[in-house]
């Protein structure tokens, strides 16, 4: 039997301005610097027991760190299916285009958008899987 695990600590993003970067995912999501890295980048704290981790494209090469990675990823973050109207209308607000809506079979919805450096973002609420 494998050991166990008690869920993702940590995700990577790798974007080309990380000033820009933060500014989004503090102004969208609340989210907040815990640990600044230099031009490297930094980690935002993105829930209880989550951490975003945000680099800048290259920067980690020059450090011969593992850290580096290229191209448009997707992120989910889990959400009160109470608060998906609100969330529509935040990103309206805040000028981000919605890229589609989805309805899940066991009863979840899905909203995705992009960051500005074109990462597939999403807020999904209970129901999207069958664990969540």
């Amino acid at each position: 039997m494998c050991p166990k695990t008690t869920g993702i600590l940590e995700s990577s993003l790798y974007v080309s301005d990380v000033l820009r970067a933060v500014r989004f995912y503090e102004k969208i999501f609340g989210f907040r610097v815990i640990s600044d890295f230099g031009q490297r980048g930094c980690a935002m704290q993105a829930g209880t027991h989550q951490v975003l981790l945000l680099f800048k494209k290259g920067a980690s090469r020059a450090m011969e760190s593992p850290h580096d990675g290229d191209g448009e990823l997707h992120l989910a973050f889990a959400i009160p299916a109470a608060e998906l109207v609100r969330w529509e209308s935040w990103l309206t607000e805040n000028g981000i285009t919605v890229e589609e809506r989805r309805n899940w079979d066991f009863g979840g919805q899905s909203v995705y958008f992009r960051d500005p450096d074109r990462h597939l973002i999403e807020v999904a609420t209970p129901g999207t899987w069958t664990i969540y």
